[in-house]
């Protein structure tokens, strides 16, 4: 029976890893993994997240399983970082631990189906894992253009909300928008909040990049106008990022419900899906991420260290911008987007161009991390945009 199986396309992004790894030029780059990078082009472990695993490993007294739903303390630490102090539906909002913001969202998305949704308004593009969750749940995706000439779409936005179903669902990003980087503002979360409620329409957020954007409060606007608003809605949230804890997989589900006594039926519904699914989700990172949420120290470390991330990919997005146009691409909007992404309005062969020629990396849909530029490379790219594009 397996021999029936036909092969699945290979993973653009992991065989551009494999090209990246196989170069022999010395002064390549890297700008498709999507992982924040130092100005050294590193990777590193939070000293924070060091701090605590030190003291997971001298308290923690046994690996027993937890449940479904996870470190339970965890989720409930992330809650005030989410939400902030004083949220007012906090009563009507449960959650549950899971592997990654991909768990996090794929689990909102069955808890949506499992409700009766039969189709996801999304915004095109978006990260690709979206679109692949639906169609593995059998959901109908309805698309909208996310962007247009360097900006949100609010057009295309409202009329996707004014033609929704009665079993449509939305799907929006929370800040820092992958892969484009470009993001709503606070008035217009405003009037996303208040169309979403007046059309009954059911938010699916995916916030995995808070503090990444302008800050920690900042980048929950969006979320927290949404859930004061609307009575129902489903949050997919990740630490992956703003911890750098990719490979352990922390992340969360959260749950507003239209009444605090409906939420235990809901949490049943959850604890199912991802006992179908994962049975239990991997521990050490998620306690990790309560340890220091727990100790006024650590957590002021934590977001000191941020804070220089997003401080960092800040100066190389105004380096950017300052660049002006280069070749065919206008480099200014960089300045004023957010997060890890960006796009680069190039051609397929420009882009092929860019790597055979130069030496840089880059998804075929002209998708960068922005922090894989540094000091170091940042000149010898905008001088590569200018040649592949002039």
């Amino acid at each position: 029976m397996l021999a029936t199986l036909p092969a699945q396309p290979a993973d653009a992004l992991l065989a551009l890893i494999k090209l990246y790894a196989a170069d022999e030029r010395a002064d390549k780059i890297d700008l498709g993994v999507g992982v924040y990078r130092t100005g050294q082009g590193e990777t590193p472990v939070f000293g924070a997240v060091k701090a605590a695993e030190q003291k997971l490993v001298a308290e923690q007294d046994s690996k027993a399983y937890l449940g479904p739903e996870g470190d339970m303390g965890f989720v409930e630490a992330l809650k005030p970082v989410i939400f902030g102090k004083g949220f007012a539906p906090i009563a009507r909002i449960d959650g549950m631990q899971t592997p990654g913001g991909t768990g996090g969202v794929r689990l909102a998305v069955g808890l949506a189906k499992k409700a009766g949704v039969t189709r996801v308004i999304m915004g095109s593009p978006s990260w690709p894992n979206h679109a692949q969750i639906m169609k593995d749940l059998d959901l109908g995706v309805v698309a909208f253009n996310h962007a247009k000439d360097g900006a949100v779409d609010m057009d295309a936005l409202r009329a996707a909300i004014a033609d929704a179903a009665p079993t449509d669902a939305i799907l929006l990003h929370g800040c820092c928008h992958n892969p484009t980087g470009i993001d709503y503002s606070e008035a217009d979360w405003d009037e996303i909040a208040a169309l979403l409620k007046d059309k009954g329409l059911l938010p699916i957020l995916d916030l995995a990049y808070q503090g990444l954007g302008y800050g920690m409060e900042e980048d929950a606007y969006g979320v927290r106008k949404v859930m004061a608003t609307v009575p129902e809605a489903l949050l997919a949230y990740s630490c992956d990022k703003n911890f750098g804890l990719y490979r352990d997989r922390v992340g969360a589900v959260y749950v507003l419900a239209a009444s605090k006594d409906q939420l235990p039926a809901i949490m049943s519904n959850g604890a199912s899906l991802a006992r179908a699914n994962w049975s239990m989700p991997p521990d050490h990172g998620a306690a990790a991420v309560r340890l220091i949420l727990e100790d006024e120290g650590m957590t002021a470390q934590w977001l000191d260290e941020l804070d220089q991330m997003r401080t960092r990919m800040r100066q190389v997005r105004d380096k950017l911008a300052a660049s002006g146009t280069q070749g065919s691409v206008d480099m200014t909007p960089y300045g004023t987007q957010s997060g890890l992404f960006a796009m680069l309005p190039l051609t397929s062969e420009q882009i092929l161009s860019l790597r055979n020629d130069h030496a840089i990396y880059m998804a075929g849909s002209g998708r960068i991390n922005v922090a894989g530029l540094t000091t170091g490379n940042i000149d010898k790219f905008i001088d590569a945009i200018a040649a592949v594009s002039a």
